[in-house]
């Protein structure tokens, strides 16, 4: 599927905002043919969740562009500019709050760290700007059981304790205006090999103190080491892509990890762990898609080779489902106040997301469907 102009330019303001600081420099009206959709264009970045990203990119570039017709409207301009100094506010509220709360914890002798969201957006260039989500929180066993307690006792009990949940170690709490998960495993279900993997990760995070700080204020916040987070972040990309649907911001946020840490990671490990997860065929292929469509800096991008032809089919298909289904999955119709209509059409799209993706990854993308039914079935039983 040809990308539209519309989508060149959405993608060209995409690389031009993620890229500013390793001096990335393209036309945005490269390759478009027509006027410029401006309202088509912030809709992509609304469902991509780059409102901040596009705008950045949109700041660096119109300087240098002369056709005044392919501007976006003024009108549109100030709405968008409002759109972002909101998420602005919001990531400041958030911040505050994220430091609030791990001092807290740490009073009641709770020891968790911070994952994606705030602390993946302290790689970007204007971590306001990232569009926010909840807060993620991953503790490990006797962390995991003190910190459920004590959301319980403060907060009230969770909003998701369910069977699966429980077994899963993993329980949401609002928080005044925040949703708060916390996360016993970072596991993605989609098969055992990779969980067994990502075990031996967070089990290195905790016992050898793995880390890294975000100095948030007044708090110091602890993050995975890089070299523990990129697994975390690209398992939990691959969790997305399979099981719901995958958008541009979670793979921007893989990126910036990537890009602000080159230096310093360890490459040998990073290959032994994607190579014991199985995944190395969907690391070349989201690595590819990186390069070809965000702007990758093709050296930052570990095992990537830009010659290679049938990963570059692959990257090209992987883009159009991703620019098809949208931030997960929030392009499609889903009857969300009827139970019934709501399970059989996401289990409708699991299907077809399944068979569109065997075209990608024709090993994994089935296999990891039969894992997700295993497990439902399995879930099934227990109840009864």
């Amino acid at each position: 599927m040809k990308l539209s102009d519309n989508q060149k330019v959405f993608l060209a303001l995409v690389r031009a905002g993620l890229w500013a600081d390793a001096g990335f420099t393209e036309p945005w009206t490269q390759g478009a043919t027509e006027t410029v959709d401006w309202d088509k264009v912030y809709q992509l970045a609304a469902e991509h969740s780059v409102l901040g990203l596009v705008l950045a990119g949109i700041e660096k570039t119109n300087t240098g562009c002369t056709d005044k017709t392919n501007r976006p409207p003024q009108a549109l301009l100030l709405r968008w500019i409002g759109e972002v100094q909101m998420i602005e506010q919001q990531n400041l509220a958030m911040n505050k709050f994220v430091g609030q709360l791990i001092e807290r914890l740490r009073k009641e002798d709770i020891y968790a760290l911070l994952v994606k969201g705030q602390g993946i957006a302290q790689c970007y260039e204007k971590p306001l700007w990232r569009a926010s989500g909840d807060v993620d929180l991953l503790l490990d066993a006797g962390n995991y059981e003190k910190a459920r307690v004590y959301c319980d006792s403060t907060f009230g009990p969770s909003a998701n304790e369910t069977a699966k949940n429980t077994e899963r170690l993993h329980q949401d709490y609002q928080i005044g205006d925040w949703i708060v998960e916390l996360h016993g495993t970072m596991h993605a279900d989609l098969s055992r090999r990779m969980d067994r993997v990502i075990d031996q990760v967070q089990e290195d995070t905790f016992l050898e103190k793995q880390v890294r700080k975000w100095k948030n204020g007044d708090a110091d916040v602890a993050l995975p080491s890089p070299d523990n987070d990129v697994i975390f972040v690209f398992t939990h990309i691959l969790q997305h892509l399979f099981l719901e649907g995958i958008g541009l911001r979670q793979i921007c946020d893989w990126c910036r990890l990537l890009w602000t840490y080159r230096d310093s990671l360890n490459h040998g490990l990073l290959e032994s762990r994607i190579r014991e997860m199985g995944i190395m065929s969907e690391w070349k292929v989201f690595g590819m898609f990186a390069v070809k469509y965000l702007g990758m800096p093709a050296e930052a991008m570990p095992f990537c080779d830009v010659r290679g032809k049938m990963f570059d089919v692959r990257a090209r298909r992987l883009k159009d489902f991703i620019m098809k289904v949208g931030n997960f999955g929030h392009n499609r119709n889903v009857e969300w106040s009827d139970p019934f209509k709501r399970r059989s059409t996401l289990i409708w799209h699991r299907i077809t997301d399944t068979i569109r993706l065997s075209l990608v990854f024709p090993i994994d993308a089935p296999k990891f469907l039969m894992k997700y039914v295993s497990d439902g079935v399995r879930c099934v039983m227990a109840k009864g």
